[in-house]
């Protein structure tokens, strides 16, 4: 199973899209492993909580470009949290998912993140904040503005989604796609642009003896 250390994804085969490994983290029953079903296979059921970990594959297309995600859908229980640890290890991203009628899952979300950023670091790795289960907004607890203002003090991206009604779930997926090609795109650019100042650089100048 290929896995990715920061953003450099491994070498692939001409022609094959690029990979990239994407962690799903959060309390049980927020919805995570809806989120990957509807995304992965289109279909909402209900679901038994995971064990441990599931695994699922997706090649996003982005028009010029494609990413396959391998996705990682990590179990939310208490009694797997120092289990999960060794999954989002090496992620190149990750979905910081929470119930948006359960304010403890919020904080839970956040307490994620804090384990996240031990494993990344800092702008290493393209993290989104997602608030599920939009459809039962009149027993909403969070509100948009309180996720949108704590994933912009944190730099993450941030949507709102609803697995069962299939609301901004693919648009969640494609998004950090299109974030960590992008990213790559600049440090390709930008490694370029040292290798070609290193390149240019003129010989230091030779010292010369002084004749006698």
């Amino acid at each position: 199973m290929a896995q990715t250390d920061g953003l450099t994804p491994p070498r692939e085969a001409p022609g094959q899209p690029r990979v990239s490994k994407l962690v799903l983290l959060g309390s049980g029953s927020v919805g995570k492993s809806s989120l990957v079903l509807r995304y992965v296979k289109d279909d909402f059921k209900s679901v038994l909580p995971t064990v441990g970990c599931a695994f699922f594959t997706k090649v996003v297309d982005l028009g010029a470009s494609s990413l396959k995600l391998e996705i990682w859908d990590t179990a939310g229980q208490e009694k797997y949290h120092s289990v999960c640890h060794l999954y989002f290890r090496g992620a190149n991203a990750a979905l910081l998912v929470y119930d948006i009628t359960r304010k403890d899952s919020f904080h839970k979300a956040q307490q994620w993140l804090a384990d996240l950023e031990k494993e990344l670091h800092p702008g290493e790795g393209v993290v989104m904040l997602v608030g599920n289960k939009t459809d039962l907004g009149e027993q909403r607890e969070v509100t948009f503005q309180e996720g949108k203002e704590f994933a912009e003090s944190n730099k993450l991206l941030f949507m709102e989604t609803s697995a069962k009604l299939n609301l901004q779930v693919s648009e969640v997926f494609s998004t950090v796609a299109q974030e960590l090609l992008q990213r790559e795109a600049r440090q390709s650019h930008s490694a370029q642009g040292e290798a070609a100042v290193v390149l240019n650089a003129s010989p230091a100048p030779q010292a010369k003896c002084c004749a006698r």
